[in-house]
Order: structure tokens, then sequence, then C-alpha cells
């Protein structure tokens, strides 16, 4: 019997926050019929944990129609209602969300931005401008949004209950769990008493703490630190002094030549956050008074400024040794925790979510093999493992372990101040990019690589996405065939789509006579670009936007492709 529910405790520091705090939604206890019914439940998928990362892979199962129940330990978002926590959303993760129908209120309570600014003391040593670079040039989505993360989290939370298929419980605590060959068991505490719950597959989004890592003796490789970090969430009563643009400070004069960071969010909020001495004191250097005098150093003592949310923060490096144990996948900050610079931290967790869903919904469809969700461990423990390197760098950059590192550092300072060639040694946070995939059992040729979503025109000349597209697919693959295709090469095509779970799509130039009743005109070649081919060629687009195979001519070659991408082969007909 596990123990009684307790209310969810405070963690990473926050009992010491400060500052006026956020207004956030409290969902209602249900008690879970199985308390009444004394029997275990059975569900094909159960999701543990009510953040950014169990809400999206809740959110995309629903819209694809696959039911599960989600199980989150508290009644809001966010950690307590006590921050904002995640503020940097990438562009692959808009496009997820836009996916998924909350883009157009994240867009329309966030703030966009795509220029970043470093400073070294008062000099501007490096800028960057993401709008410039082809990893986010295409896009219908910009480069990144800020907004806080709990307001996504209720956005999702919304979502879900609109589209039906995922059950949400809240205050439902996991206290214990077991797998077999048949199956997983969960108990669950919740303040009207214990139950057992059966599942297929168990998704761990139950963040740094997650107890799943023991429970299933999932091994990790780890790395703490000594940094230490102040967060304070404001909001300027007067005009705020900075333009909506990133800007870091790598020794800035007004915090004791450390580090600082500056972002703008929703609700006419900034977020600063203060690197602070490594043995510092979390309740002392959040204390209101102690945070004012460090506001009124960076914008001035008359500056009139309301501290929303105050609160100290550590971070370490850990990545597990895999993301698959049995039924159990873990994703989002239970597989990996890294730095935050460069948002590498909720972004990945919502592409886990996103990597995972699709696979899950093709499998319990019957329209893949159960092989292929060894996959997810394959392409997105790459993704974590990537992830945590960059972010490491970063930590070393901003506070250098040896004498060397600290040498290479003031050396890279020196010479950004004067040559422009040297300022890409300045590393303040390499910004997030959807992950490239180069380890994966369920890519072929040319696959592996993330699909923007750029726009197009449907034949009647009406815009389109490649969002569009994939809602149309409705969780199947996407073949798209770019230019005129030959009588034989269109009854291959039409048979695949009518033997395997696919849906062909011929793209053309504006001029470009159609051969296939489902086809779209790619005016400007933003659409061929996206899926990195060129010519006469084809793209096989996975539900998650990434790119399966590519090639050139419609043959036994896309066949083996597709069956790679469902985790099996499939036998080309005699009829193709």
């Amino acid at each position: 019997m596990a123990d009684p529910y307790a209310e969810t405790a405070y963690s990473n520091g926050y009992e010491f926050t400060q500052g006026s705090g956020y207004e956030l939604p409290e969902y209602p206890f249900t008690a879970p019929p199985e308390i009444a019914s004394g029997q275990a439940s059975h569900h094909p998928i159960v999701i543990v944990g009510g953040g950014i990362t169990g809400l999206t892979v809740a959110c995309a199962l629903a819209q694809l129609g696959v039911p599960a129940v989600l199980l989150d330990e508290d009644n809001t978002v966010g950690v307590k209602g006590a921050s904002s926590r995640g503020i940097c959303y990438t562009q692959k993760s808009l496009e997820i969300f836009e996916r998924l129908g909350i883009y157009d209120r994240i867009v329309a309570r966030g703030i966009e931005w795509s220029v970043g600014r470093t400073f070294a003391g008062t000099d501007e040593v490096y800028s960057f401008d993401l709008k410039q670079q082809n990893a986010y040039n295409l896009s219908t989505q910009p480069p990144f949004i800020n907004i806080q993360q709990f307001y996504i989290e209720g956005y999702l939370v919304e979502r879900i209950h609109a589209l039906g298929n995922v059950e949400l419980r809240w205050k439902n605590r996991v206290a214990a769990f077991e797998q077999d060959q048949e199956c997983a068991t969960l108990t669950v505490s919740t303040p009207a008493g214990d139950y057992r719950l059966r599942a297929d597959h168990v998704i761990d989004a139950t963040g740094s703490h997650s107890p799943f890592r023991q429970w299933v003796g999932a091994s990790l490789t780890a790395k703490k630190g000594d940094d230490r970090w102040c967060i304070a969430d404001v909001r300027f009563r007067k005009q705020a002094p900075h333009a909506t643009e990133r800007h870091t400070w790598i020794e800035a004069p007004f915090n004791d030549s450390r580090a600082v960071w500056q972002h703008p969010m929703g609700d006419q909020v900034w977020r600063i956050d203060y690197q602070m001495a490594p043995d510092c004191d979390p309740s002392e250097v959040s204390r209101e008074e102690v945070v004012r005098q460090r506001l009124a150093k960076q914008f001035g003592a008359d500056a009139d400024i309301e501290i929303v949310w105050v609160g100290p923060y550590a971070y370490r490096s850990e990545c597990v040794d895999s993301m698959r144990h049995g039924r159990v996948f873990l994703m989002g900050d239970a597989a990996k925790v890294v730095s935050p610079f460069g948002a590498r931290g909720g972004n990945t967790g919502i592409a886990d979510a996103d990597n995972l869903a699709w696979k899950l919904a093709a499998v319990m469809k019957g329209r893949a093999a159960p092989t292929l969700l060894e996959s997810y461990n394959e392409e997105r423990h790459e993704a974590a493992q990537q992830n945590v390197l960059v972010t490491n760098r970063t930590t070393r950059f901003l506070r250098p372990a040896t004498p060397v590192e600290k040498l290479f550092r003031d050396a890279a300072l020196g010479l950004a101040r004067q040559h422009v060639f040297a300022r890409q040694f300045v590393n303040t946070g390499r910004m997030a990019v959807a992950n490239p995939y180069t380890r994966s059992s369920a890519c072929e040729h040319g696959g592996g690589q993330s699909v923007q979503n750029v726009a197009f025109d449907w034949p009647d000349g009406k815009p389109g996405t490649v969002n569009d597209l994939l809602r149309w697919a409705d969780g199947r693959l996407l073949l798209l065939v770019f230019g005129a295709a030959s009588g034989s090469a269109l009854q291959r095509l039409q048979n695949l789509a009518e033997s395997a779970p696919v849906r062909c799509v011929q793209v053309l130039g504006p001029d470009d006579p159609a051969g296939a009743l489902e086809h779209v005109r790619d005016p400007k070649g933003h659409l061929q670009g996206a899926c990195h081919v060129f010519g006469h060629a084809w793209a096989l687009v996975r539900p998650d936007s990434y790119v399966a195979a590519t090639g050139e001519t419609v043959d036994a070659s896309l066949v083996h492709a597709i069956g790679l991408a469902l985790g099996t082969r499939l036998e080309e007909e005699e009829s193709t």
C-alpha cells in the first residue's frame, strides 16, 4: 500500500521564491473509477507527468485518435504555480504547436524575436539574426517566440479537452511501478485513496526527479557543476529599456563581472538571469531587497520595476543511457537534463513527445510494426546526447573550469572585440534547432532531417503549408513527388497508396501540367528546399515532419524506404 497522498512539495529551490507571483488555473480532482470498483483498469498508454512534455504527447495522441490516460501529481501547471519556467520556444516547437492547434494562442500572448546580442563588459562582441540563417528562414513560424511555459501548458490542457480521447487525472501520484511480459502496473495515490492501473506502454514525463529511473534501473551519465543563478521576472511600469532582443553579458559590469541574460516574454514581463557566486546562499540572493539592489545596478535607481517572480536555481547535466526500458519510454527532463543556454531543455522534450506519439499511434492502429518503437531511443537519445554536449560547452565558456579554459575565453573575447572572424568563438548558447538523426533504423538515404513548415499553393491558388498536408495524411506517411512523373510511376504511386499507410502528392512548378489528382504547386521552390532534395525527386515525410528517405525514381527503393519508416519491410507487388 502506498503512503497517503500528500500535496506536491516545492523542488529545485523554488521554496525561496519571492514576488507577486503568477495566477494559474487549478483543475478539479475527480476520484478515479478504479477506487470505487476496487478493480485495476487496463489502458493502452499511460502518461505520467503533466508538464509541457507530457501534455504535448497527450495532445498529439488525442489528435491522432489514440486513447490514453495522463496522471499528474498536482492540480495546476507550472511548478506549484511558482514560476514561469521555460520561456524560449524554437521554430520546431512552434511548428509542432501549430499542427496541434494552439499556435495562434501562443502568437497572441508571446513575443517574437530573432536578434541576439552578446556583450563583454560594455562592448558588443557578437550578434546574430536567426531570420537570416538557413535553419530558420523558410518556415511560416518565426525562429523563436518567448512566452511563459505555463501558458503553453494551459493551452494544451484546453486543447486536449476539446479533442477528447485522452483523460487527464489531476492529483494522481504514481507511487509504485512494475512491469512484466503482459503489461506494466502502476500503483497510484490520490486524495480519495489508492488504486492500480495497467498499461501496455508507459510514458515517463515526470521531469528531472523521475522515480521511474530507479524503478526500471536506468543508468545515466551525469555531471554536477557549481554554477548558481538567480532569475528575476520583472515588469517595467515605465517604458522597457531595450528592444525585443536577446541580450547577454559575459562579464556584466553591473553584476560583479558575472554573466547576465535578458529576455522579453508575454505580459510585458522580462526575464533577467543573474549568474551568482558558486558559494552563494539561495535564500539570501532571492531576498527582495537584494534583488532590487541588483536591478538598480543594471537599470538605475529610479527604475520603477514590479518584481513578478524571483527564484534561484542551479543546474546539472545528465543523460540516461537509454530512453526505453521495456514498456517505459523516458522523455523530456526524465531522460536528460541540460543547462538552459540555447533553449535546449523544454524544446527537446517537445520534440521527444512529437517523435514518440506518431509511432505509438501507428503501432496501435496496425499501420506499423512494434519494432518501429525502437527508433524512438535511436533518434531521441542521439538528440539528447548532442544537446548535452552543446550546452556543456557553453557552460564551460561561461564558467571556465580550469585556468586553460579561462585563458581561452579571455583570448576569444579579446579577439572578438577587434576581429569579426573571432566572434564565432564567443559561446553564450548555441540556439536550439531540430536535431538530425544519423543513427536511425527507420531512416534511409537522405532521411533524418527536419522539414520546415513552409508554404505552397493548393491547385486553386490558395496558400497551404506542410502541416496542412500532415494533418490530411492523419498519421500516415506523406510521399512528395517533385516534378513530372511517367504514367507507370503514377500507377505505382496509386498502388502504394492503396496497399500501405502512405498518401502521395505531386509537387509541381507554377506552370507544370498535373499528372496526379492530388497535387500542389511550389512556385518558390520552398517545399523542395525544405525536403532537402533537388530536381526530379521524391521525399518521404513522416508525421513528425522529418524526412524518412529521399530518392530519384519511383521503384523498389521507395518501397523499401516505406517499410523501414514503418519498422518493417514491404514487398513490391507484381502490379507495381
